[in-house]
């Protein structure tokens, strides 16, 4: 086999002392080093091992995997059902609610009330309630835990994401999975930390998802989200060209890296290290990309379980992929699916938004237990934002930040309970309201971070991702 060794003799005969003291150069030479002999650095690799190495405190979970539904659903039609809005059916909005109040399309118009369009029911020993459709979901009613009080600051998609992504609607913030595989890295030898996948929805609502909503801002670019292909190659151009073997490939990459390394040692720059880390993560891809991508071994009942075919590229294929790249290691995964954004036919709409996700999320959940992943796994579902209770275009929705839900379930989280409300017409978040802000905090705090101390200075400013203003964990929510 390969040694991908260019200088076995001269690299051997170097203590760890001096091999460390001449990596000094920062995160380009100790990469380089690791790369030349891992055995020198006794078990030491390339993977950043963590701003914060095995967290602040014992964390209660692992890893987290994001279930963003794109388009911003309704509320009034999954997770939170209000039986005055169904008697106001037709009726004016009360303008005590929504006088000088931001309203996105609706501004300046007739405000109706929209009753609830689709049934709800109560799930499993804890008689959660949520509609109807999500029969599947109800069957682990009792692993959720249901924010129905949840607000943001956005009222516009792209903000919006930037805005749950980053805590910041401004661009060119490090988002969430950046700061999370930064904090603790990653357990993952042969994939990137934090990864993303994408699937497109049936009723045309596919709004284009931009690659900043993963990306790692001002972090060194080594943290940013990596997006793979649910069909074919996880990535493109994963396979050598024909008549380039591994072994050669792998003296190409050598090569490159000794030759940045020593641009490294003149210049000093940590995207620098960054190119080199990467070059070999794009080699190891190429070994391990095709394997997690083949679900072919997977038992049928498997396959059954989350009603997906090989690549088929669904939601229900992603949530699959997800707990394969948990398996592997995979610190932030985040999937998400598009088609939310009913402006109009929020009832067909949300009808065939459940039939796509409905038992994938339940699979998801049912799979990780069977494999004992759940207990240190953190499952999120959320849109960007929810769905007015007044009526848009007569049978749609529009835009609305100030009230809707949100899902968690897993490691830490307390199953079979609701927290927060909305008011009697589901309009605003009344009572332990909830905000990105507090999401953030308490994702980390299970992680083992204290949100307040992981932060990277950029600009003369200490930032963070649960921003600048006082937040705590919530408390309530967590086992």
């Amino acid at each position: 086999m390969h040694s991908r060794l260019p200088h076995p003799e001269s690299v051997r005969q170097l203590t760890r002392r001096s091999l460390l003291g001449r990596g000094a150069q920062g995160l380009g030479g100790l990469a380089l080093a690791s790369l030349l002999e891992p055995g020198l650095l006794r078990g030491a690799s390339d993977r950043w091992s963590g701003a914060v190495p095995g967290g602040h405190f014992p964390g209660k979970i692992k890893r987290v995997i994001w279930l963003t539904m794109a388009g911003g659903p309704s509320h009034l039609e999954t997770f939170d059902y209000k039986p005055k809005l169904a008697e106001m059916d037709g009726k004016p909005m009360p303008e005590s609610m929504t006088k000088g109040q931001q309203i996105a399309q609706l501004q300046g118009k007739p405000l109706v009330c929209f009753g609830p369009q689709l049934p709800f029911k109560k799930f499993g020993r804890s008689g959660l309630e949520m509609c109807a459709l999500f029969e599947q979901l109800g069957s682990v009613a009792d692993d959720l835990c249901i924010v129905r009080s949840m607000t943001t600051e956005a009222i516009n998609h792209d903000p919006a994401h930037m805005f749950f992504n980053s805590g910041s609607q401004i661009a060119g913030r490090p988002s969430m999975g950046a700061w999370v595989t930064y904090g603790l890295g990653s357990e993952a030898a042969d994939l990137p930390g934090f990864v993303v996948l994408t699937s497109l929805g049936k009723g045309g609502q596919n709004q284009p998802i931009a690659a900043r909503q993963w990306s790692s801002g001002f972090l060194p670019s080594r943290f940013q989200g990596v997006q793979l292909r649910s069909k074919g190659d996880a990535v493109l151009y994963l396979g050598n060209p024909a008549g380039i073997s591994r072994d050669r490939q792998g003296d190409v990459i050598d090569t490159v890296n000794r030759l940045t390394a020593s641009h490294q040692d003149a210049v000093g720059d940590p995207e620098i290290g960054t190119r080199i880390s990467q070059y070999e993560m794009a080699f190891k891809l190429q070994a391990s990309g095709p394997g997690l991508m083949d679900v072919t071994g997977e038992p049928k009942s498997v396959m059954d379980l989350y009603g997906c075919q090989p690549g088929d590229g669904s939601f229900a294929a992603n949530c699959l992929l997800a707990r394969r790249l948990a398996e592997r290691g995979v610190r932030f995964m985040q999937l998400y699916h598009k088609d939310w954004d009913h402006h109009g036919g929020v009832k067909q709409g949300v009808e065939l938004k459940a039939a796509e996700i409905d038992r994938a999320c339940m699979a998801l959940i049912t799979d990780l237990k069977q494999r004992g992943l759940f207990e240190d796994t953190l499952i999120v579902w959320a849109g960007e934002f929810g769905r007015t209770p007044m009526s848009q275009g007569g049978s749609g929705r529009d835009h609305h930040n100030k009230g809707f839900s949100i899902w968690l379930a897993g490691g830490g989280i307390k199953g079979g309970i609701s927290h927060g409300a909305t008011d009697e017409l589901g309009y605003a978040a009344v009572e332990n309201v909830f905000n990105v802000h507090k999401v953030h905090a308490t994702m980390l705090q299970l992680m083992g971070i204290d949100h307040e101390r992981l932060t990277y200075k950029f600009q003369g400013l200490d930032f963070r991702l649960s921003g600048v203003e006082p937040v705590k964990p919530v408390w309530d929510i967590m086992a």
